[in-house]
């Protein structure tokens, strides 16, 4: 069987920014969440998917605000977006989803967890990774974990990570510390770009086993002299970025893979929730009931 883990967060803002606008009689915004529970949908119909679990950023900053203030909070969120947070989370449930609400976590690390503690489960065969977010490449494993983009419909193994970041996955976290990741508010270490920061971590795989002496370098990289002495002189600053970039995979979720098997929905919830953001075809779009 395959897992299908979602980074439920990610498909509201894409549903949100892809999707039409829409109102109900009582004036609340639904547009992304339709949009979003239409693609839930289309996850077991279209996709075939049988074991599935979402995870939200119910709050989105996390323990990773209270090790550095630059890193990304909710400001700026349109209210028409964050309205619906609570709207997806109980939509997807109504379908008969699997839903973590992360709080002191991110999604993100609710994804890593669960790859990492049903991936040796008996009777799995993968882990889809649902989501584009390059964090979750230090998650995958071989061919068995993999980071899979729903919308350009691209999935990356082992040899796509490497193929598409020029680095193992277990050098993820030191390569978005190094380039940075403006999506999480990591600014990087000046100079270091992904051509660069990939040569040489092809090599010494972490910012900790990078000598400090570009003359004992077995690469030839442009300016190494330059990004030497931009580490030396933000070094713990790199690790700090590293360890942000770092997912967590001891997340207290409940995870069992049988758990994870989608049962179907409750006729009367689902009808409930479509009755509430005025879409009644959402109960006919159900593919299956649980009662």
């Amino acid at each position: 069987m395959d897992i299908h883990v979602v980074d439920g967060t990610y498909e509201l803002f894409r549903a949100y920014y892809g999707a039409p606008s829409q109102m109900t009689s009582t004036g609340q915004e639904v547009g992304a969440t339709r949009a979003f529970l239409g693609s839930m949908l289309r996850i077991l119909t279209v996709e075939g998917a049988t074991h599935v679990g979402i995870a939200f950023d119910t709050v989105i900053e996390s323990f990773r605000n209270d090790l550095y203030d630059g890193y990304k909070t909710g400001d700026g969120i349109d209210p028409d977006l964050w309205s619906q947070f609570p709207l997806v989370e109980a939509g997807a449930e109504a379908l008969g989803f699997v839903v973590w609400r992360m709080i002191d976590f991110e999604a993100d690390d609710a994804l890593a967890t669960c790859a990492a503690l049903v991936r040796d489960a008996k009777n799995v065969d993968r882990v889809f990774l649902c989501t584009p977010d390059k964090d979750l490449g230090q998650c995958v494993v071989d061919d068995r974990v993999v980071l899979h983009d729903r919308r350009r419909k691209k999935t990356y193994d082992h040899d796509g990570i490497v193929e598409k970041f020029g680095v193992e996955p277990q050098s993820i976290p030191d390569y978005l510390a190094l380039v940075g990741d403006d999506a999480d508010g990591i600014p990087g270490i000046p100079r270091w770009g992904a051509k660069s920061t990939s040569n040489v971590l092809q090599t010494y795989k972490h910012i900790d086993a990078i000598p400090l002496d570009a003359t004992r370098w077995p690469v030839r990289v442009r300016g190494a002299a330059t990004l030497v002495d931009n580490l030396r002189d933000e070094y713990d600053e790199a690790l700090l970025y590293r360890t942000l970039a770092t997912l967590r995979t001891d997340v207290p979720l409940d995870i069992d893979v049988e758990r994870l098997f989608h049962r179907g929905a409750e006729r009367e919830r689902l009808q409930a929730f479509a009755d509430l953001i005025e879409w009644p075809v959402l109960v006919s779009r159900c593919p299956h009931f649980c009662d």
